[in-house]
């Protein structure tokens, strides 16, 4: 599927670097390598964004939370005090290519809150039961955002 060309700047790798080995070879394999989050087996997609101050392309390895076509989109960080640098740029530009497997789609994702957030929760921690220790560890209510899949 296109995508706007937006997506098509330049690159600029995360900091980390297993984040960027493994969105590289993911995105490089179409989605069947490094499609899992380290050894645990469970299944990640890759998020795109462009970032709100640099306008690099970001790609972000992130749990695969999905349900009846769409994602979640997780801002835990492990539990750390802030959130992650991307939702910064989902709060700019909710625009995001997200991959599952071969082929990216662009969607608008959105940040939840209230009734629908805590049923999300409920799934995201069902599909990745760290993100409970990492709520308890954190002042803040980690961000949750969802994506649908263009009909």
């Amino acid at each position: 599927m296109a995508h706007s060309e937006k997506f098509d700047g330049e690159y600029g790798p995360s900091t980390w670097d297993w984040v960027k080995e493994q969105a590289d070879a993911y995105e490089a394999s179409d989605g069947s390598d490094a499609n899992t989050l380290r050894d645990t087996g469970l299944p990640i997609i890759v998020m795109t964004t462009v970032g709100h101050r640099t306008g690099l392309v970001r790609k972000v390895p992130l749990m695969r939370v999905e349900h009846e076509g769409e994602y979640a989109i997780v801002g835990s960080k492990g539990g750390a005090p802030a959130h992650p640098g991307w939702y910064h740029n989902l709060m700019a530009d909710p625009t995001v290519l997200i991959q599952d497997g071969p082929e990216p789609f662009e969607t608008t994702v959105r940040l939840i809150g209230g009734t629908e957030r805590e049923e999300w929760w409920e799934r995201c921690v069902e599909a990745f039961p760290p993100y409970a220790e990492y709520q308890a560890k954190t002042d803040r209510e980690i961000p949750v955002f969802i994506s649908a899949r263009p009909a």
